[in-house]
């Protein structure tokens, strides 16, 4: 389990390169914020082949997936420095996303089993090495921007290459899928059985994803267009994630002994009340609150994982590559809307309309089924 959260982490690293990097793609490439948003869309678009892949990791055991996708994502994130176009940029995107998707489809379920009852600890330790990955990202590719200039950074891509043949050594005799896992149900019965909990965690997963995508994708922008260069701009977006890597160990640990949803709440309500103060002040203060920020809205990651994992324990990967994708595909609608509203009406009041849609989204948490009903 720990082998499969540090795969995370290395390809999360990789992941993590593009939202630092976007201001030097609006620069050279004379791109609107909208377009720079569309190129999220590009690397979340393949994660709509999660539940197809889930649907068969509860069948059969994909390991492969989880050890070959930080090589494959290395390469492509490490090339975008020297992609000479935005349609050569969206192609390197699109193959890291049909990497991340494998990985995200199979991984957590991977990790979750192999955690016993500790299932939201287990997703703790799943989303801190995502976080740590996240974290480590932006500095990565910064520094190596600053160091190498865009035309040096595919040499970044040997860390993924390495991290495989790693994951390689330790999973190669470790099953996907164990041989005492219950018999899965038929995906068109088990979708009619996930329909209570799907309906209210979409509206969870939008209200969720206006702030989410505010915060680790246009935080950087925001503060470059504040007057912030682009390292400390990237370094801000690394303190966020950094907290987060706490914040998405102790959450799932929480999660295992309140109810998820209570921990789901808090977190939901306090986010957006944090952000509005962020946007109110200036100076070095605003770093002990992206601390706060990271810690508090990159808690329930694990703890809506857990939840819907244990909801299906039947159909685990099915269960779990719905929500990603899921996940995925409306984070990456709802960045390109926060872009299309920077471009209208400045980031300042995307921001804020952001932290306004998670507000609205608290009731819809308690719609959400209990794991056994």
């Amino acid at each position: 389990m720990l082998a499969i959260s540090a795969g995370h982490a290395v390809h999360d690293t990789y992941t993590a390169f593009l939202a630092p990097l976007l201001p030097a793609f609006i620069t050279n490439l004379s791109l609107s914020k909208t377009e720079a948003g569309l190129l999220t869309v590009f690397m979340q678009w393949p994660s709509l082949s999660q539940p197809f892949i889930g649907h068969l990791a509860d069948r059969v055991s994909l390991r492969y997936f989880v050890i070959l996708a930080p090589l494959v994502t290395s390469m492509a994130m490490s090339l975008l420095g020297i992609a000479p176009s935005y349609g050569v940029l969206a192609m390197f995107l699109l193959v890291a996303g049909a990497s991340s998707a494998s990985m995200h489809a199979v991984g957590p379920v991977m990790a979750g089993r192999l955690s016993g009852r500790n299932l939201g600890r287990g997703m703790g330790f799943w989303m801190v090495g995502g976080e740590l990955g996240r974290t480590l990202g932006p500095l990565v590719i910064v520094t190596a921007v600053r160091l190498l200039a865009l035309e040096g950074t595919p040499w970044l891509m040997l860390g993924g290459f390495l991290a495989s043949a790693i994951l390689y050594t330790r999973l190669k005799d470790v099953p996907g899928r164990p041989l005492e896992a219950g018999q899965p149900r038929p995906w068109r019965r088990a979708l009619r059985a996930m329909r209570p909990l799907l309906i209210p965690l979409c509206g969870v997963i939008v209200a969720r994803a206006f702030m989410n995508a505010a915060l680790t994708t246009f935080l950087p922008t925001f503060l470059s267009e504040e007057g912030a260069e682009l390292w400390l701009a990237g370094a801000a977006l690394s303190i966020l994630e950094a907290a987060g890597v706490v914040g998405a160990l102790l959450g799932g640990s929480i999660s295992d002994r309140i109810e998820r949803r209570w921990v789901l709440f808090v977190s939901m309500l306090t986010t957006p009340l944090l952000m509005f103060i962020f946007l109110t002040i200036g100076g070095w203060i605003q770093f002990p609150l992206l601390l706060m920020l990271g810690f508090i809205s990159l808690s329930v990651s694990p703890v809506v994982m857990a939840l819907v994992q244990e909801s299906f324990p039947e159909n685990r990967a099915l269960t779990n590559g719905i929500y990603m994708a899921l996940n995925f595909i409306l984070h990456s609608g709802v960045v390109v809307a926060i872009g299309g509203l920077g471009d209208l009406f400045g980031l300042r009041l995307a921001f804020i309309f952001s932290g306004a849609v998670a507000l609205l989204g608290l009731p819809l948490i308690f719609f959400l089924p209990k794991p056994g009903h």
